[in-house]
């Protein structure tokens, strides 16, 4: 047998190795990256934020973490398809582990989010989060907008999340509008891609519903984001069930109508030249999956994230 170590999470001696582990086994991080607090030298992290307080349908996003680095296992550090790269060859990238939260505490989970993202991005200059509901969103662009300014935002779900919001509520359908009204991203050069329900406000966001994107190719889905980011720095936000409930039965709020995993892929692939300075993957709820449907489909996204990111790095010597 050729040497090969397990455990790579663990045993890794350098944060741009491969990992050997067979896919069946050793410890599940997010792609087999090693699992650490120490920053030094780190590029890009990964993080996870188990928290779904904030649902307004069924709970268990909490175990959306778990549920994505579970399924991320079936990347086995070959060359990764469509980038057709070693992703970490280049980007020493890290699993930073999940997010504390004191269940009992609610009104302090905000903060506390947002404190921890600030010191992960303030030593790395790219944060991947796993979540959890879409509150988080709420303080990651905080934390994000905090380092780089204002962005755009670019957010693939079913729906818009932008409900009334008093600034105090916990609630994983008004973030938008609370990051609009607080000057966080720019709702101009900001687009939602396959909106199936309708909101009280749009904010003068660019949405994209479902059936638009049902009839469009994902070519041109791909390059109408980037003509409407207009090269503003941005960050890419996924709610899983943009994603039709045959491809992602496992989420809270299932949208029947919408695009297939196949579709929305080849439309991530195609923003390449968007200047995305931070993601996150969301609403990956395990106990309604089949099969690990759903957590393959949001691993998969979350590892087109760090492909655009590997290969903007290369592009740029």
């Amino acid at each position: 047998m050729p040497a090969k170590t397990i455990d790579h999470a663990f045993t890794a001696t350098a944060l741009t190795s491969a990992a050997t582990d067979p896919t069946h086994a050793g410890v599940l991080s997010f792609m087999r990256r090693k699992y650490t607090k120490n920053l030094k030298g780190v590029s890009t992290a990964v993080w996870g934020i188990p928290f779904d307080a904030a649902t307004s349908n069924r709970p268990g996003a909490r175990f959306g973490p778990q549920a994505i680095r579970r399924a991320s296992a079936i990347f086995d550090n070959d060359p990764q398809y469509p980038f057709a790269r070693d992703l970490f060859a280049h980007m020493p990238t890290i699993d930073y582990g999940d997010c504390l939260l004191d269940y009992g505490n609610h009104w302090k989970t905000p903060d506390t989010m947002e404190k921890e993202a600030r010191k992960i991005i303030s030593k790395t200059d790219y944060l991947l989060t796993l979540g959890g509901d879409h509150f988080i969103t709420w303080p990651l662009l905080k934390a994000h907008v905090a380092k780089h300014g204002p962005l755009a935002l670019v957010q693939f779900d079913a729906h818009q999340d932008t409900w009334f919001d008093d600034g105090k509520r916990i609630d994983h359908g008004s973030f938008v509008a609370r990051a609009v009204r607080d000057g966080l991203i720019d709702a101009d050069r900001s687009i939602q891609i396959g909106i199936r329900t309708h909101a009280p406000e749009d904010f003068g966001i660019r949405i994209l519903h479902g059936y638009e994107v049902e009839d469009m190719r994902a070519g041109d889905i791909a390059a109408l984001i980037v003509k409407h980011t207009a090269g503003m720095p941005a960050y890419l936000t996924f709610d899983i069930d943009c994603l039709d409930p045959a491809f992602a039965p496992g989420t809270g709020t299932p949208v029947a109508g919408g695009p297939t995993s196949a579709k929305i892929l080849s439309v991530l692939r195609g923003l390449d030249q968007l200047d995305i300075r931070g993601s996150d993957i969301v609403e990956v709820a395990p106990a309604y999956d089949h099969a690990d449907i759903t957590a393959i489909a949001g691993a998969t996204v979350a590892m087109y994230m760090l492909g655009l990111r590997a290969e903007r790095l290369a592009k740029a010597g």
